[in-house]
């Protein structure tokens, strides 16, 4: 296709506008879709187990370091003093950051849906409407499909959704203690018999009939598909094979304004070149791409993510008009809720030392094969789609309520055999480097705090913005509601550790750190970090001073301009953040759709 005659331009292909521009482009429409990055697919991206790999291969990473605190250099250790923040990997490549996630796939809480109903008041956002869209894009592969559309899964959709064997993990003994210890901590009833009558651990997040429920699983729903990595990749390229004159992608192309003509958008800027922009571990400062433009004739989709989408609308003069002037950058519309509300997960990690290794690590080497090497017997067995590295690692997770008076569960804690406890450069070679390590993960959902920022660092649209989440005592969880929460959750693993006769000692927090509520509050507040930003361009009436979009994804204040990505959200939703994304990119093809329609 020729510039001229797109309908439709997405900037970015991960798990919003990746899923938009192929369900667009299926639906009869012509379609570009825009991609910073390339598409180079080792067994790093394929493999499940190496998704921690992933996040770090410099063909498709994206090193942003980002601010916990305003000077987080005096507190927190993961801090990198010549990177000026604390590594939070991204990708650049096509797919986002769906291409080195950990594929948990998990439908967020009713009221998540609920209260976007009530701030924006459309309806259609309730959740009993919402659920349709996970099952019109979910391909549940672990349940009957009569029982699956019976208890609010799809069987059709584009997105694989599988669970890993649990006696994968419960053949050791040291993970069959763990999972006994968590259900004494975590009330599960009957979980003794499901566990040795037969061998199983059941309880599906996804049904519809668990919603809210607090429960101990092994059976963590993955985008998998046949032991392998699914997601908005596989989708955007079946749908370009089957509709090659629908979807065009351009990759390497890094959109740098939108083209405004009055108040209606109607195209793209983009510098065409590998390597352009400095989150890129290969950026090369004194490169000189070539600039292009490309125009379409209804509508231009932001679907960047909290860090990109607010920076570009900034960039193209939308958002608050006093840092946009200090910045050099004319204001085309004061919106000042643009890359405000900035949000994340809080997470934590309890690991320790087992007197034993993991049976179920032995033989694993965590390496992908050079070319001409036949690979470990866990890869050996990856091939035919079964063992180990067909899972993400965890082996059980822990869903319960950090306090009993909480409306719905939001704590999410996760064992695995290994050591990781946050990101920092190189972290990825350290999570299974011993193979008698086990962490307990914990990740703290329905967070109080809106207060992180997104701010350009510079007028120059290749270099990464300012990004601080202000954490804790720097944000606006006056009643330190957040804080005590994760205190209660590294506690509560405490006690089941101590009651684990395999565990040996407690690396992290250590010794050092007291079991009492202060030590292990300072603790958490040096420590923590996240993974799903979000919210930065949050979704709200159209006459409230801090929305950006309204309840239709359009940008206010602009026309044939809308954000579908996980900024629009007016808080961070569920436990993770991919799903309610993949949910939203189906409900705003309808909304384009829709508009399409009546504009004809």
């Amino acid at each position: 296709m020729s510039s001229g005659e797109y309908e439709y331009i997405v900037v970015g292909s991960g798990a919003g506008g990746g899923p938009l521009a192929a369900n667009l482009a299926k639906s009869g429409c012509r379609v570009l879709l825009i991609e910073a990055g390339s598409d180079p697919e080792s067994y790093l991206y394929q493999v499940p187990c190496f998704h921690a790999y992933s996040s770090e291969e410099k063909a498709m990473s994206w090193d942003y370091f980002v601010h916990h605190y305003t000077n987080d250099e005096e507190r927190d250790p993961k801090y990198r003093a010549d990177r000026g923040g604390v590594f939070y990997p991204r990708a650049g490549t096509l797919g986002g950051c769906t291409a080195h996630n950990a594929m948990i796939t998990m439908v967020p809480h009713d009221n998540d849906w609920n209260a976007i109903a009530e701030l924006t008041g459309d309806v259609s956002w309730r959740a009993e409407s919402m659920r349709q869209y996970f099952q019109r894009l979910e391909k549940c592969t672990y349940a009957d499909p009569a029982e699956a559309a019976k208890n609010g899964h799809g069987y059709s959709g584009w997105l694989s959704t599988s669970t890993v064997d649990p006696l994968i993990a419960l053949g050791d003994k040291q993970v069959i203690q763990t999972v006994m210890d968590a259900a004494l901590r975590g009330g599960c009833a009957g979980v003794f018999e499901r566990i040795f009558s037969r061998r199983k651990l059941e309880f599906d997040p996804n049904d519809k009939r668990n919603m809210g429920a607090e429960g101990l699983t092994s059976r963590i729903p993955l985008a998998t598909s046949g032991g392998r990595r699914n997601g908005t990749r596989e989708y955007i390229r079946s749908v370009q094979k089957e509709h090659p004159d629908k979807l065009d992608v351009r990759m390497n192309h890094l959109a740098t304004r939108i083209i405004f003509d009055g108040d209606r958008a109607v195209g793209v800027e983009c510098l065409n070149g590998q390597h352009l922009y400095q989150a890129d571990p290969d950026y090369s400062a004194t490169a000189a791409p070539a600039t292009v433009e490309y125009r379409c004739t209804r509508e231009v989709i932001l679907a960047g993510g909290a860090f990109n989408t607010p920076q570009l609308l900034m960039l193209s003069g939308i958002g608050p008009k006093a840092h946009l002037e200090e910045m050099g950058i004319a204001c085309r519309a004061d919106r000042a809720g643009v890359g405000r509300n900035l949000q994340d997960r809080y997470e934590v990690a309890v690991v320790g030392t087992t007197y034993e290794n993991f049976e179920v690590l032995r033989g694993a080497t965590f390496k992908a094969p050079a070319e001409g090497e036949e690979g470990d017997a866990c890869f050996q067995e990856w091939l035919k789609g079964v063992g180990m590295y067909t899972s993400n690692g965890a082996v059980v997770a822990l869903i319960t309520r950090s306090k009993s008076e909480r409306p719905v569960p939001d704590l999410f804690m996760f064992a695995l055999p290994g050591n990781f406890h946050g990101y920092y450069p190189g972290y990825s070679a350290d999570v299974e480097r011993a193979k008698n390590y086990l962490t307990w993960a914990i990740l703290k959902s329905h967070t109080n705090n809106t207060s992180g920022e997104v701010r350009l660092a510079s007028s120059d649209p290749r270099a990464r913005p300012y990004v601080n989440f202000h954490y804790f005592d720097e944000s606006n969880d006056t009643g330190g509601e957040d804080l005590d929460s994760v205190v209660n959750a590294v506690m509560l693993v405490r006690q089941m550790n101590a009651r684990n006769e395999s565990l040996r000692d407690e690396l992290i927090p250590g010794p050092d750190v007291k079991a009492n509520r202060e030590e292990i509050a300072k603790w958490v507040a040096n420590n923590a970090w996240g993974h799903h930003a979000s919210c930065s361009c949050r979704m709200g009436r159209p006459d409230d001073p801090l929305a950006v979009v309204d309840s239709r994804f359009r940008v206010i204040g602009t026309k044939n301009l809308r954000v579908v990505d996980a900024s629009v959200f007016p808080r961070i939703p569920g436990f993770f953040i991919v799903t309610p994304i993949y949910m939203i990119s189906e409900k705003a093809t309808d909304a384009i759709l829709t508009d399409r329609e009546r504009l004809n």
